[in-house]
């Protein structure tokens, strides 16, 4: 009985359940955080290309939840519009003059103008029907 108990006491676990999967995907370039405003003004403001812009905060719940739902549906693009995601305590003078008066709020823009605008935490079907309307839309 002494050596039954001595030996669980000592089994291990065989090293293949203990390795853990890790992705080596590349980077996503469509999809960024902005760090300045002139980064802005050259990635969106500049940009011939749509540009889903995603104005959230930190502490924003909601903001929390829409992040991965719009990332999901920006990958689905293929590369056809990227994301700019804009921290509104970092960027302040950005959300005034896109009149950002809560988070999380979601501009389309193109050729620098605004083009459409949604506000607040939408489900990813909502997010893909509207994305892909900013695509079909051309200017």
């Amino acid at each position: 009985m002494m050596a039954s108990l001595q030996k669980m006491l000592t089994f291990r676990a065989p090293i293949a359940t203990c390795v853990r999967s890790i992705s080596t995907g590349g980077a996503r370039y469509d999809i960024f955080k902005v760090q300045t405003p002139q980064e802005f003004d050259e990635k969106v403001r500049n940009s011939k290309e749509p540009v889903i812009v995603d104005f959230f905060a930190t502490w924003c719940a909601p903001c929390r939840m829409l992040t991965p739902r719009i990332e999901t549906v920006i990958g689905e693009t293929a590369g056809k519009v990227k994301l700019a995601k804009v921290d509104i305590d970092e960027h302040t003078d950005l959300a005034l003059d896109y009149e950002v008066a809560s988070v999380p709020v979601l501009l389309a823009i193109r050729n620098g103008q605004v083009e459409q605008r949604l506000v607040g935490l939408q489900d990813t079907d909502k997010l893909r029907t509207w994305v892909q309307n900013v695509l079909d839309k051309k200017k």
